[in-house]
């Protein structure tokens, strides 16, 4: 099962990046959301149910996405060589 890394960046499969900030839970029902900031423009900050985070691209409403989940998570190298 997939999972949501905390502090990463993930790609939204129409291009944007998101930071996770965390993932919340919701005081009345226990559902988790995740909790996320824009990369771009005002740097908002969202959140969207665990589940539909992590969910696939639903490939009939958009046959010519390229990746396979709503968010993947981004493996950013250090240009500095950290590890």
């Amino acid at each position: 099962m997939r999972e949501v890394k905390v502090n990463r960046v993930y790609r939204h499969f129409k291009g944007d990046h998101y930071l996770v900030i965390d993932v919340a839970r919701h005081s009345e029902t226990g559902e988790e959301y995740v909790v996320y900031r824009k990369l771009y423009g005002d740097g908002g900050l969202w959140v969207r149910p665990l589940a539909m985070f992590l969910e696939p691209v639903d490939k009939e409403k958009y046959p010519d996405a390229k990746q396979e989940y709503r968010f993947e998570l981004l493996d950013i190298p250090s240009v500095a060589g950290h590890k």
